[in-house]
């Protein structure tokens, strides 16, 4: 018996241990945004695409159960369908490793309930200054 719970715990932490590899990181994150619904599909696949080619560095992952793209392993931004928490929004969202400080007070999370031309330009913004 205690052969096979060592086995199920391996599989376990095999299944949830972090992935180094772009290409791992990439193909969760695309499967994580096609099972999204309705309008947060369509702008989760365009955030990850402003991201992607806005910060070609960052490293595409799974980050509690959400698209995240990391720098040397830490987080510096995410997104999150808003049907996660039954939300009336999609949410992007910043670490505290981003580059994003401005004074003594500045957002980290942003409610887009669409993406127009001119939110994917402030988002490509941020995102460069995020990881500059």
């Amino acid at each position: 018996m205690k052969k096979a719970t060592k086995q199920a715990a391996k599989k376990v932490a095999a299944s949830t241990a972090p992935r180094a590899d772009k290409a791992d990181g990439e193909s969760a994150v695309v499967a994580n945004i096609a099972a999204m619904t309705g309008p947060y599909r369509a702008m989760g696949e365009r955030l990850h695409a402003i991201i992607k080619a806005n910060a070609p560095t960052l490293v595409p992952k799974i980050w509690y159960g959400m698209p995240a793209y990391a720098k040397d392993g830490k987080v510096v931004c995410f997104f999150r369908s808003g049907g996660k928490f039954d939300e009336r929004y999609m949410t992007l969202g910043f670490n505290d490793v981003a580059n994003l400080d401005e004074g003594a007070m500045w957002p980290t999370a942003f409610a887009l309930k669409e993406l127009t031309a001119a939110e994917e330009a402030r988002i490509a913004d941020l995102v460069k200054k995020a990881v500059s």
